[in-house]
């Protein structure tokens, strides 16, 4: 009777799972991506384009920082990663002669292995600890580069920085660097999203959760804390490069601790813990300090309002707003169901 019984329930096909649909909601946003992608192309004017390269260029930078948001820490000092990338950009390209792609490779490894070497020794600290001692990091470069007047430029910085060139083309025009800033979010983005996906992106997400359960069920919170830290400061170092390529450029009160607080705002607004997040904080806070460029009290005012408002009522940034309607969604149709 048992054997009957056995041989009946592997007798009965088992229903194959259902294919996987596109919801509408990945659809609608991809498109409106695309809708935003294509705009400034559209429009043709050069502010439209100098902001949709800020914007670009600011995905790039909140990514890398979203990304050890992630992993449970804030960092002070992701200017300053974008400043060492910015220099030694102009650096290899002016001082060796190199092409821009090499000085590009260069600005990542370097913004990368000082990140592996400060996190080494700095992430075995945690909160507030941590983010006093990024603090004097950003400080303590912006510093060096200060007084680093045979190599950096000093307080004048570096001018007649050349332009980015691609397979012979010179991107000294807006719309030809805006579609390179806008690859490199898009790849940028990519890489991330399938970073998530895979099981350093779950350790990740595992140690941001909860770094004790974490480190119990084996997975090593200060070495993927680091991973973290070292690839989102080589994506710091990318942005660096790539906005001094833009502005042709650089000096070091460009990347001083109001960048870092720039882009924290950003990413706080837009949501650490989601892909999308830095899109919607650059997309949103990149374009307010050329609304109010008349007024820089009253623009430090807004920022400080908003970032007040958006820890107070939305906590997980304006992305989750999408969520949570996809999450009511989703309980209605299993009500129904």
């Amino acid at each position: 009777m048992q054997d009957g019984k056995v041989l009946l329930a592997t007798s009965v096909p088992t229903p194959s799972p259902p294919a996987p649909r596109r919801k509408p909601w990945s659809v609608l946003g991809t498109l409106a991506l695309l809708a935003l992608a294509i705009l400034p192309l559209t429009v043709g004017k050069d502010f439209t384009l100098h902001l949709a390269i800020q914007i670009c260029i600011n995905v790039v930078l909140v990514s890398g920082l979203s990304l050890l948001a992630r992993a449970g820490q804030v960092s002070l000092c992701h200017g300053a990663f974008a400043g060492i990338g910015a220099y030694v950009s102009v650096l290899v390209v002016m001082g060796l002669g190199q092409p821009f792609l090499l000085g590009v490779v260069a600005a990542m490894l370097a913004a990368g292995v000082f990140a592996f070497l400060l996190g080494t020794v700095m992430l075995r600290l945690t909160g507030v600890y941590f983010v006093l001692l990024t603090f004097a990091f950003g400080e303590f470069v912006r510093l060096v580069l200060l007084e680093g007047d045979s190599v950096t430029g000093g307080a004048n910085g570096i001018t007649g920085v050349p332009p980015a060139a691609l397979l012979g083309h010179v991107l000294d025009y807006k719309t030809g660097f805006y579609l390179l800033a806008l690859a490199c979010a898009a790849g940028v983005i990519w890489l991330l999203h399938t970073l998530y996906r895979s099981p350093a992106g779950h350790a990740i997400d595992a140690v941001g959760e909860n770094a004790q359960l974490a480190e119990a069920t084996g997975i090593s919170v200060r070495g993927t804390q680091r991973y973290a830290f070292t690839l989102g400061s080589a994506l710091a170092g990318l942005g660096g490069a790539l906005t001094a390529h833009y502005l042709r450029y650089v000096s070091p009160e460009s990347f001083s601790m109001h960048l870092s607080l720039a882009l924290i705002i950003m990413m706080v607004v837009g949501g650490r813990r989601y892909l999308f997040g830095p899109v919607i904080g650059a997309l949103i806070m990149t374009p307010l300090p050329e609304l109010f460029r008349g007024a820089v009290e009253t623009q430090n005012i807004f920022y400080g309002a908003a970032l007040i408002l958006m820890l107070r009522f939305l906590p997980q940034g304006l992305a989750s707003l999408f969520r949570s309607r996809r999450v009511q969604k989703e309980k209605i149709q299993g009500g129904k169901a």
